[in-house]
């Protein structure tokens, strides 16, 4: 596996990868309905530009045989600290090392930028809660948040010390 800076090049892709894993990922947990506004919020063409273009995000592609199998977006937030705001890789690829390379990956970039923690939300009911949590990830708050048309993000926050 190999893993890459995406660019907007790459925005396609991720919108792809987002689009197959995301029923998977939230079929137990979301709506049809959540499930599409949250995808049309999150990765349409103009927000994934404007976050890699204008808000600092940077994204990491991973890939196995030149096709992409993976990505993670993430970013500075506030002083020390940066956020993991997506990590998501194909569903026959989890349990496989695939997840883990991609987020140590994002650790040593934030480290690189100066940065102490990394912080994630991450939905309460998702089984990727305890894969954060093998990774040394540990909840520090948990709430739910208002995403728009009466939807809600119902999410757990957690924190790694990187440094």
């Amino acid at each position: 596996m190999h893993i890459r800076p995406a660019t907007t090049a790459d925005i396609a892709s991720i919108q792809h990868l987002a689009a197959l894993v995301w029923p998977t990922a939230y079929a137990d947990i979301l709506s049809p309905r959540q499930m599409q506004y949250m995808l049309h919020m999150m990765y349409s063409e103009e927000v994934l530009r404007r976050q890699m273009t204008e808000e600092g995000h940077q994204f990491l592609i991973a890939e196995e045989d030149g096709k992409a199998i993976g990505f993670a977006g993430c970013g500075p937030v506030e002083g020390s600290e940066w956020k993991l705001h997506k990590l998501y890789v194909l569903p026959f690829l989890q349990q496989k090392g695939a997840g883990k390379t991609l987020i140590t990956e994002v650790e040593n970039l934030a480290k690189s930028q100066g940065a102490k923690s990394l912080i994630l939300n991450v939905n309460r009911n998702n089984n990727a809660v305890g894969f954060y949590q093998h990774l040394g990830y540990q909840i520090y708050d948990q709430g739910d948040y208002p995403i728009g048309a009466g939807f809600y993000m119902n999410d757990y926050k957690m924190r790694k010390a990187i440094s």
